[in-house]
């Protein structure tokens, strides 16, 4: 499960956190994380501190791990569409073989569409879902695939212009979700009941079921539904066999023996398909917390398929950043204390939190459905289970928040914000709010709770709610703590009610306006964590109403949302939370339909209007993403690898095409 970044990250330093703050800004200034900005989109870039002092057998698994990420790239961009890829590749080659004048509006127009393209692994927005419109032509279009001898055709050129495949997710309420949506997870002739059907025949284990369809596209052949498993000799086999190379040299370089018995799962896995070897792998893999360097790679979040069984390509690698982990694991310390001392009921709560391992981690590498946008935290595995028997990994994603906060403020919290107070707010804590609320999140949210006996799991009593329930949940768990004079007394702010204050503002600020800048005028709210920030945040401010815990306010045609009463705030997020976990806990699709639909979707048109207007002052894109360093190898005369340099590539386009010439693997 992963957290997206709060687009309005405050600048600043966490002094509390940092015991080399002056030394850090020195290094931060002097190093630029902004690569360029195109459409809505801002491109950053990232470093890798304490990639130097690894020994040279650490830096080549760190290698072989990302080389193994990056040989999955196109299955990610198969997944996403069916006609992705061969879209990509003539995209490019118009792109590098095109003679004529590159300073037109047309082409001008081309390059963004291609820009984007690249972006979102394909021709569908990376967060909405709605398919990317270009602002040039078919016509001019076919006239660039002539002049650069390049072939596309038929559906896969019309698709680009007409409104066939509008949206790669689709939720809507009343839509056939499957049938309706662009993802390429199931043929497009599969309907939702075609899916329901097929794997509510599927007999798993009760106390240990596998995560059926995860690693499948689901398809009619000559009209029987049948599974195309992704494995070596399967599909995207090509490219698995390439992952499966790298994961053999890093299995030869290890840095210990837990390490190796999951790379060996992991290898077994992409071998063989079997999802029970998957299990395995990630049991392994949860017990591997030894060492400098660990990994995420397989298919693993679901949030791409509107039925969620499908799991998206993903891979990150990470060196444990020793100091920040060291100041976070008290989370994972006392994760029985959160859950024993949260609101929910106590036949929902665990009675033994098993095993939060929580680590800042640095970013080393990134692929598939984590690039060019990323997370910042993790929490895994998904598997229900094996969570609640062996415990799971949880990581905040230091050196990724920290280029997001170097690339600079955009003046939108002097906007948005209500009075002087809450902009001191969040100037002073937000930055420290955030970093708590994304492991309160990941640690104890996710981590929290049970399902009650002989409830099936929230895919299959939820389904298309399941998600930003999910999310919602541990959003809301988070909330809850952050509050709370506990993170003082646990050494982790200096002031606990300032730092809640920052936070709740924050939240309540994005879930009803700034959010809102991501979406075009009349469309309702589509991606899960969008959702789930809105649910939320309406839902306390409309039963608050009465009391005055949340005021709307309206000065010089401009609406804002003042807190008034931050502790009765906090007690309408912990009835939420206990509300949210039963939902779970007793797989009540009814009320998360009822919640979702009523509060997570649509939008209030007049203010989503002003929003917009508000925000075209600003020249910051609302979304960001990285391009990665790369690592280069450097061999001796008998082609041993003895070091590697860090190059960090000048702009997007360049490493676009460096990653298809060099990981086209489909």
């Amino acid at each position: 499960m992963k957290l997206l970044m709060r687009w309005t990250l405050a600048l600043g330093v966490l002094t509390i956190l940092s015991c080399n703050k002056d030394q850090q800004k020195d290094s931060e200034v002097a190093f630029d994380s902004v690569v360029g900005q195109f459409a809505d989109i801002k491109v950053l870039r990232y470093q890798i501190p304490g990639f130097e002092d690894l020994t040279l057998k650490e830096q080549k698994l760190v290698y072989y791990l990302t080389q193994a990420g990056l040989e999955g790239r196109d299955i990610m961009w198969a997944q996403n569409y069916r006609h992705n890829l061969v879209i990509r590749k003539a995209l490019e080659s118009v792109y590098q073989q095109y003679q004529g004048d590159r300073n037109t509006e047309r082409w001008l127009a081309f390059d963004t569409y291609l820009k984007r393209v690249w972006f979102s692994n394909g021709i569908h927005h990376h967060y909405s879902n709605a398919k990317i419109m270009p602002e040039f032509t078919q016509d001019y279009l076919v006239q660039l695939l002539k002049d650069t001898e390049t072939e596309l055709s038929g559906e896969a050129l019309d698709v680009i212009f007409n409104d066939l495949d509008a949206k790669k997710v689709d939720l809507s309420k009343d839509a056939d979700i499957v049938l309706s949506s662009a993802i390429n997870m199931y043929g497009p002739e599969v309907t939702t009941a075609d899916v329901e059907s097929f794997y509510g025949q599927v007999e798993v284990d009760a106390d240990e079921p596998i995560e059926i369809g995860l690693n499948t596209r689901l398809v009619k052949e000559n009209g029987v539904l049948t599974e195309q498993v992704y494995k070596s000799g399967g599909l995207y086999g090509d490219a698995i066999d390439r992952i499966i190379f790298w994961l053999e040299k890093a299995y030869g370089v290890a840095e210990n023996q837990n390490q190796q018995n999951a790379l060996k799962l992991l290898i077994t896995y992409y071998q063989t398909g079997d999802l029970v070897t998957w299990d395995e792998y990630s049991v392994a893999w949860v017990k591997a917390t030894e060492g400098n360097i660990d990994w995420i790679n397989g298919f693993i979040e679901v949030y791409n398929d509107p039925k969620g069984y499908k799991g998206s390509f993903e891979a990150i690698v990470q060196i444990k950043d020793f100091d920040m982990s060291q100041k976070m694991s008290v989370l994972s310390d006392q994760a029985q204390w959160f859950e024993d001392n949260s609101p929910l009921m106590v036949s929902h709560k665990k009675k033994e939190v098993k095993g939060v391992s929580y680590k800042t981690v640095i970013v080393a590498g990134e692929a598939g459905d984590a690039s060019p946008s990323t997370p910042i935290g993790v929490n895994l595995p998904n598997n229900n289970w094996i969570r609640q028997a062996h415990g799971s990994k949880s990581v905040s994603l230091g050196n990724i928040i920290n280029a997001y906060n170097n690339a600079g403020g955009s003046g939108r919290l002097q906007e948005f914000a209500h009075d002087q107070e809450e902009i001191v707010l969040e100037e002073t804590y937000g930055q420290l709010a955030d970093k708590l609320h994304t492991a309160l999140h990941e640690v104890v949210g996710h981590a929290s709770g049970q399902i009650n006996p002989g409830v099936g799991t929230p895919k299959e009593t939820l389904k298309s709610y399941k998600s930003t329930i999910e999310e919602g949940r541990a959003d809301l768990f988070g909330l809850y703590y952050l509050m709370d004079p506990k993170l003082q007394e646990l050494g982790l702010v200096t002031d606990w009610e300032a730092t809640g204050k920052a936070a709740y503002d924050g939240y309540i600020r994005n879930g009803l306006l700034t959010q809102l800048i991501r979406l075009n005028l009349g469309d309702d709210v589509e991606e899960s964590h969008m959702r789930n920030r809105q649910w939320v945040s309406a839902w306390v401010f409309e039963r608050g109403a009465s009391d005055g815990v949340i005021e709307r306010v309206e000065r010089d045609g401009k609406t804002f949302y003042d807190v008034k009463d931050y502790q009765k705030l906090r007690s309408l997020f912990g009835e939420l939370l206990r509300e949210t976990q039963r939902i779970t806990s007793e797989g009540d699709y009814q009320a998360a339909k009822d919640l979702v639909e009523h509060y997570g979707v649509k939008v209030d048109q007049a203010v989503h209007a002003q929003v917009l207007e508000r925000n075209k002052q600003f020249k910051s894109a609302p979304y960001s993403g990285f391009i990665n360093p790369i690592l280069v190898p450097e061999f001796d005369q008998q082609q041993e690898i003895t070091g590697f340099s860090i190059k960090q590539m000048a702009t997007f386009e360049e490493q676009m095409l460096y990653y298809s010439e060099t990981y086209g693997n489909l």
